[in-house]
């Protein structure tokens, strides 16, 4: 087997790694359901010592993971154990679902990590040259600052579709971007190739969670507010993640990081224009969407900090946002031709 080969058979091994923490995370989703349907069946014929506990479980769900105070187990939007499992309340849930979920997550990066650098060995240079590694490396980065963030504080409540997004990702690359793992030409044989484009990773891979944050936080939004669709007993997992104030809150930090790594990325993108093609901007298709995408988040930022643009709007803003992300990576490289047509399926001549 070659280092090339090794390399494919560790992403998918990330891929299927994935897949069964994105099944945890959603038992783990349905299981936090269950419990909360079985406390708002309890709490009336309970008594006075039982509602308290329900009200602390819909306390909880507002207020997200507590902190100070006595030692618990809370899920971020879920139910504090040492509350629910009271003598005077039900059995707390069990989070191991969602535990397993998070290590599978890891042993999952770790695989992807595994696969990006032996691709890297096996093409001899920076493994970010074309639209196949740039899907790995963008996955990547989407986990670790899941993962990253879970550190901190308790957001498994993303686990299943930040996972699912990387297996999808994954998947379209393996099946539909794959190229063999070769040099590349000579434009692209510079430091700026680390610099530039692994910036914009950097910033997909932040945009990717900010994205799911704000999806989320629409579906929650629209169930509180009596959607006939949401309202039906299936999205009732949507009970157990954050409100939609606090996904907002979120998505916004996660965007706002993610806007200056992508202003970095266009400042770099200038600066290796010019030592290559000597313009610093020449409105090639890859230098006007990535104008695009930075005007649209850059209004995004402005509408929400200066003008109170805050719920649904921001929400919808975001969206906008990761759909021009998203044709500016796949749309633009096999739509147009370009300066940038060498970031595409095929290696340059």
């Amino acid at each position: 087997m070659t280092v090339a080969e090794l390399s494919q058979d560790l992403v998918w091994a990330a891929a299927t790694a994935l897949t069964v923490a994105l099944v945890a995370f959603a038992i783990d989703l349905a299981r936090l359901a269950g419990r909360r349907d079985e406390d708002r069946a309890i709490a009336p014929t309970a008594g006075r010592s039982a509602a308290p506990a329900a009200e602390r479980t819909e306390a909880l769900v507002a207020a997200g993971p507590a902190s100070g105070g006595a030692t618990t187990s809370t899920a971020a939007g879920g139910v504090d154990a040492g509350a629910a499992g009271s003598a005077d309340g039900p059995a707390p849930v069990s989070r191991k679902a969602a535990n397993i979920g998070i290590s599978l997550t890891w042993l999952g990066t770790a695989l992807l990590l595994a696969a990006i650098v032996t691709r890297g060995v096996a093409a001899g240079r920076t493994p970010w040259a074309n639209m196949y590694e740039f899907t790995l490396v963008g996955s990547f980065v989407a986990l670790a600052v899941f993962l990253v963030v879970s550190l901190r504080r308790d957001v498994r409540f993303l686990g299943s579709f930040v996972t699912g997004l990387a297996v999808l990702f994954l998947v379209v690359a393996q099946n539909a971007f794959f190229v063999a793992a070769t040099g590349v030409q000579p434009a692209l044989q510079n430091y700026w190739l680390v610099i530039h484009v692994g910036v914009a990773i950097l910033a997909t891979g932040v945009f990717t969670v900010a994205f799911v944050t704000s999806v989320l936080q629409l579906l929650r939004d629209s169930r509180d507010g009596g959607s006939a669709v949401l309202g039906a007993r299936g999205w009732r997992w949507l009970d157990t993640t954050p409100r939609p104030v606090q996904l907002e809150a979120l998505s916004f930090r996660l965007n706002a990081v993610a806007f200056v790594l992508w202003t970095f990325t266009i400042i770099g993108g200038a600066i290796w224009a010019e030592d290559a093609w000597g313009r610093y901007w020449g409105w090639d298709p890859k230098e006007v969407w990535s104008f695009v995408v930075w005007i649209v988040y850059a209004a995004y930022l402005h509408a929400r900090t200066t003008r109170g643009w805050s719920g649904r709007r921001a929400a919808y803003f975001v969206l906008v946002g990761y759909a021009c992300v998203l044709f500016n990576f796949t749309g633009v490289n096999l739509l147009f031709t370009g300066k940038h047509s060498y970031s595409g399926l095929e290696p340059g001549d």
